[in-house]
């Protein structure tokens, strides 16, 4: 017997995720996408960081999607979200969407398609990304108030240069900590008194694992390289970096904070 349409725009994003044949991790993902597009249809603001993911999305009709303002108030959410996110993760949540979209008209739940016209950000061309932090935004976003898990990061990532990623993949067992640099075979990196003033609070005495860690326990599938063996917690995302950045920093990425390349003499 076939299923009722549904009624309530949630609904209709559980059965999506339900019949997408995603992973659990992805499933996640994808319906974080999916909830940040109901705050724009019901014009309002999406909650940011940890408040992002606890959340409830508003409760709206699916029907909400066949209005004839709805592509305007999409538009006008994804020029919100461009200056919140960087290019990729924009042009990715569109994309759920338009997925979303297209499998909900297939079944004739929703006639049209509030999503067209709307077009992927362009991305940075490599080595040409947005600028670096001057000075003075640096001196601003260090005297924030934030955990000293944001802060060893922001330093790190500044005083050592190097891109996000590799910082992200060290390893405590990685640190020379009396001389301020990485051991073999970690990338070799370098740091200056900032990040080595931060390093020994944060560790608290772990010895091995993950440098940076996610505050809750890691899912049972997740690899043991990318486990605390000492808190049981997983090494912090990418993603889940950046979204702390631009909470604290909405006009920013942590890419900006490796410092400008001097010109070669």
């Amino acid at each position: 017997m076939p299923q009722p349409v549904p009624v309530e725009y949630a609904v209709a994003v559980d059965r999506y995720l339900a019949a997408s044949g995603l992973g659990a991790g992805s499933r996640r993902v994808y319906r974080i996408a999916l909830d940040t597009w109901a705050w724009a249809l019901a014009d309002r603001p999406a909650p940011t960081g940890p408040d992002r993911r606890r959340a409830g999305p508003p409760v709206l009709p699916l029907a909400l999607l066949d209005h004839p303002g709805c592509a305007a108030r999409l538009r006008a959410a994804v020029d919100r979200r461009a200056a919140e996110t960087d290019p990729r993760t924009l042009n990715r949540e569109l994309s759920t969407l338009r997925a979303a979209v297209t499998w909900w008209r297939a079944r004739g739940w929703i006639a049209t398609d509030p999503t067209d016209g709307l077009r992927p950000r362009p991305l940075p061309e490599p080595g040409r990304g947005p600028a670096p932090l001057t000075p003075e935004e640096l001196h601003a976003l260090f005297a924030l108030r934030v955990p000293l898990r944001e802060q060893l990061l922001w330093r790190l990532l500044h005083e050592s240069g190097a891109p996000v990623e590799t910082v992200l993949a060290l390893d405590v067992d990685d640190l020379d900590l009396p001389h301020r640099r990485t051991r073999p075979p970690a990338p070799p990196l370098t740091w200056q008194a900032g990040t080595a003033r931060l390093l020994p609070p944060h560790l608290a005495g772990r010895p091995t694992g993950p440098l940076f860690l996610t505050d809750r326990r890691a899912p049972a599938t997740t690899p043991a390289a990318d486990r605390c063996p000492h808190t049981g917690r997983a090494r912090l995302s990418y993603r889940r970096a950046a979204e702390l950045f631009t909470t604290h920093a909405p006009a920013h990425t942590l890419r900006q904070l490796r410092p400008a390349r001097r010109p070669r003499s």
